[in-house]
């Protein structure tokens, strides 16, 4: 409240004309992990990229200096013309929480405790002066929102709806790990904007961080591997709900409670759980091992002893996964009945869990779900930026968030030089019609394609501007883009793109020409049987991470999909993100070319040049 007080005062003390100034805010997120900036004018969004795009290191947590630059550059303006920069959360309650949880703690946490001391004594305390001096505006134009009020933000001020229920589910903010609460619009500017998150639970009960700590257990990087578990959970059953019935009680409202006698990250800043939580659970997983049963591989032994220990795996990832899903629907059905609303927005990195989404809108009462596609810390900046400008500064609504292109495009002359730096052979086609007959051409003779368009996506999902592609009939496609040209684990799965107008011909879902979640790759959908079985490649198991398009967000991808249906009746192309196993998603020509070079892409398409090797 103190903080809401002081920028409210800011708000009234500085000299500025509200009533008839155009107004750019500039929201960030940093410090912690994927740094981002989002740039809106006059209530509209700009441009918005995380700083890993610019500085290629994964998860960049540090300053965004780049991606600021990007983002003032896009505009046509410099930092003097921002009306206010707009932090995503308050770090004085952040360090507060830390505080307070490593002396509760102690001696447990002295490792801990000197860390993080170092860490914000030496960084994050000082985010003011960070601001000032990385974009010089002065401290009178920088405020800050709370974490899950720029979750929440990012999601129903992005969204279409008028008035919405909120849910925001992360890891932890300063104290909140989610938040349920409503939104109120005003369009016309004759009303007034509402954000308010009226329940929260606190650290260090967490349903994000309760995924996390199943994320190490089973061999992958926190904040970087839950997509991991996900993609591993089809392949168990969820045998062991009692198991985590021990450590997470789900009460019937959606509450719930952790036994942190089991867990080590209130502790702990490089464990999340601890010796009793593997006497519950068994040995972790080696991250190195191969990952195989019987269900990835029918002709396996299922009694051979690595089989039954990647079964017992798969069995705990699908366990966590269905306590997720659960408490997430337990959630929704309470937050509905509070409010009686048809909408919800969703924000916050537990968001990203698509298996679970799709279920939400079959099993609760909301007739519709806005999840913000960059839904993790990265979305904070957007939400903080259209925080203040609707609530704090009462300006009314103009922007929906029809399609997710918000990064960085490059010209011609750009590309081409960048191939001129290369051994590449090429040819460049002016015919958009031609141009697509060419690329569906080498997808039917089993050639892979990376496919570079436009500004690249804002978030974590790859939705056509930077994406590799391939024939979803051909079983081997997943086998070979997962180990030749991607590099990773061989169970991943890839996601189906499909023209919008065929999802009901292949996709148990109504509707899905309103499903937003749908459109952002973020819902988990039931393939029907017979249809399913014609992409082999994307059925993961009788789902898929369905993408919909439709050729008024984005033409040229939208014609290679609907020109590769006319010739093989069916509208689909496997999309995985341009990248290589560890690295950011390609943003630039050059990028694109070194991840072209350093894999078994077979084809590279930037605009209107095709590369081949």
């Amino acid at each position: 409240m103190v903080q809401v007080i002081q920028n409210l005062n800011l708000l009234a003390t500085y000299n500025l004309s509200l009533a008839t100034k155009t107004m750019y805010i500039l929201g960030i997120s940093c410090f912690y992990h994927d740094a981002a900036a989002a740039l809106i004018h006059d209530g509209q969004l700009i441009a918005a990229s995380e700083e890993e795009r610019f500085s290629r290191k994964k998860h960049d947590s540090g300053f965004p200096s780049l991606a600021i630059d990007f983002c003032l550059k896009t505009a046509g303006i410099t930092a003097e013309d921002l009306d206010y920069v707009v932090f995503y959360e308050k770090p004085l309650l952040k360090f507060e929480r830390i505080i307070k949880t490593q002396l509760s703690t102690f001696p447990k946490s002295w490792r801990a405790f000197g860390e993080a001391m170092i860490a914000w004594v030496g960084d994050k305390l000082w985010v003011k002066t960070h601001i000032m001096e990385g974009t010089g505006v002065p401290p009178e134009k920088i405020l800050f929102v709370d974490h899950h009020l720029s979750h929440a933000a990012s999601a129903f001020f992005a969204s279409p709806f008028d008035n919405a229920a909120i849910l925001t589910v992360d890891g932890v903010g300063e104290w909140t790990t989610s938040a349920k609460g409503t939104g109120t619009s005003d369009w016309d500017g004759t009303g007034q904007n509402s954000l308010v998150l009226s329940e929260e639970q606190r650290f260090p009960h967490s349903l994000g961080l309760l995924y996390s700590a199943f994320t190490a257990f089973l061999g992958f990087r926190v904040n970087n591997g839950e997509y991991k578990v996900m993609g591993m959970s089809p392949y168990g059953d969820p045998r062991y709900l009692d198991k985590i019935e021990k450590i997470f009680k789900v009460y019937d409202d959606g509450s719930f409670w952790t036994n942190m006698d089991y867990f080590s990250y209130h502790y702990s800043h490089t464990t999340t759980y601890n010796q009793k939580f593997i006497d519950l659970f068994g040995e972790p997983r080696i991250h190195s091992d191969e990952f195989f049963t019987s269900k990835t591989n029918p002709e396996l032994n299922p009694n051979d002893a690595q089989v039954k220990q990647n079964q017992y795996y798969a069995d705990v990832a699908a366990s966590v996964q269905r306590v997720t899903e659960e408490t997430l629907i337990k959630m929704l059905n309470t937050l509905h009945a509070e409010t009686g609303l048809k909408h919800v927005c969703m924000a916050g990195g537990v968001a990203l869990n698509s298996k679970a989404n799709g279920r939400l809108l079959r099993e609760t009462p909301f007739e519709n779900i806005f999840t913000q596609p960059a839904a993790g810390d990265s979305g904070g900046a957007l939400g903080a930026a259209l925080y203040a400008y609707h609530v704090l500064l009462g300006k009314p609504r103009k922007f929906v968030q029809e399609h997710n292109y918000w990064g960085a495009s490059y010209t011609a002359s750009d590309i081409e030089h960048a191939i001129a730096n290369t051994n590449f052979k090429f040819e460049k086609v002016e015919d958009e019609a031609q141009l697509t007959e060419k690329v569906v051409g080498d997808i039917l003779d089993g050639k892979v394609i990376s496919w570079f368009q436009g500004r690249f996506e804002w978030g974590p999902r790859a939705l056509g501007s930077r994406s590799i592609m391939a024939d979803p009939r051909r079983a081997e496609m997943k086998e070979i883009v997962n180990t030749k040209i991607k590099f990773r684990e061989p169970f991943r799965p890839f996601a189906p793109v499909i023209v919008e107008e065929a999802i009901k011909d292949y996709f148990e879902m109504e509707s899905p020409e309103t499903n937003y979640m749908a459109r952002f790759m973020l819902t988990v959908e039931k393939f029907k049987e017979e249809p399913g079985s014609k992409v082999p490649a994307v059925n993961h198991l009788g789902t898929g991470r369905l993408q919909a398009v439709r050729r008024e967000w984005n033409p040229r991808y939208y014609d290679l999909m609907h020109k590769f249906g006319e010739a093989t009746g069916v509208p689909i192309l496997i999309n995985t993100s341009f990248n290589l196993r560890g690295e950011p998603i390609v943003n630039t020509p050059s990028d694109a070319l070194k991840t072209f070079g350093n894999s078994g892409i077979d084809t590279l398409v930037m605009e209107n040049y095709i590369v081949r090797k």
